[in-house]
């Protein structure tokens, strides 16, 4: 049976380390703060709200919630960025997307400053993550990745990785990030050709396509490590599953991430960090 690899305890550890962080800040005069920007009601939004403003808690990052009707314009919209922008007392801004239809996402993330943008969502911040520098900061589920992978003492140094997705929340920056600490990155994606060869052939696979099942029993072999980043709705089995088929791999690898509980429970943690690292970054 292969080892679970459960966040729960790797988002413990961050967030205490993240607390007396948040509390050194404190004694100097500063108290981290995030801005949630929710745009509606929509029941995800409202779940993931939930969970970042207890982490916070936790972490000893105080929170203040924007919250704009699913109807407001995009002046509104606008406005609400200008003001986190220009709040001294702001570090850090979650905004909730997919944006309703009627609204520019695009230039909504492009107003928003990549000092405070704690998430990836701005060209700035990407740009930071696939350049290696302290520009804005990387999203916080590929961030989760790395964090969840050196917790359990996995070695990235010369490690091949195969990950399979390509997308800027996800696939391409957290190859980057992988990258940066010397593994060896093949990206994948749903229409690699012999997705299952690049696969087997690595040490470490990150699944993160945003399709059930992606990754099965015939891309795996015995000894690998695989983090799952997939949340996918199985009508069938009425269940949360991955991209990869949990119950064909797990006999089979070394190690694996449950869904849900796995690199999910480590990203409001991630989060905090990045909030209390843009509050130091202030003091620099």
């Amino acid at each position: 049976m292969a080892e679970l690899l459960k966040g729960a305890p790797v988002a413990k550890a961050l967030t205490q380390k993240v607390a007396e962080r948040s509390s050194a800040l404190v004694e100097k005069g500063v108290t981290p703060k995030l801005a949630i920007l929710r745009v509606g009601e929509r029941e995800d939004d409202l779940s993931y709200e939930r969970g970042a403003t207890k982490r916070a808690e936790k972490a000893g990052v105080a929170i203040e919630k924007i919250v704009l009707p699913a109807d407001c314009t995009q002046d509104q919209l606008m406005d609400a960025i200008k003001h986190i922008n220009s709040d001294s007392s702001i570090h850090g801004c979650l905004m909730f997307r997919p944006l309703p239809k009627t609204l520019d996402e695009a230039a909504a993330c492009a107003a928003l400053d990549p000092a405070k943008d704690v998430d990836g969502i701005t060209e700035g911040s990407l740009y930071g993550v696939f350049a290696n520098r302290p520009v804005g900061f990387p999203p916080c589920t590929a961030e989760a990745v790395v964090a969840l992978l050196e917790h359990y003492g996995y070695e990235l140094r010369g490690a091949d990785v195969t990950v399979v997705g390509r997308s800027l929340v996800i696939g391409k920056p957290v190859s980057m990030m992988l990258q940066a600490k010397n593994a060896t990155v093949t990206m994948c994606h749903t229409k690699t050709r012999d997705l299952a060869a690049h696969c087997k052939a690595a040490d470490i696979v990150v699944a993160a396509a945003g399709h059930a099942k992606t990754v099965g029993a015939d891309a795996l072999r015995e000894g690998q490590v695989v983090i799952d980043v997939g949340i996918n709705w199985d009508a069938e089995a009425g269940k949360l599953v991955g991209d990869v088929d949990f119950d064909a791999a797990e006999p089979i690898v070394s190690a694996i991430t449950p869904v849900p509980g796995g690199v999910g429970s480590v990203t409001t943690a991630i989060l905090c960090k990045h909030v209390v690292d843009a509050a130091e970054r202030t003091l620099a």
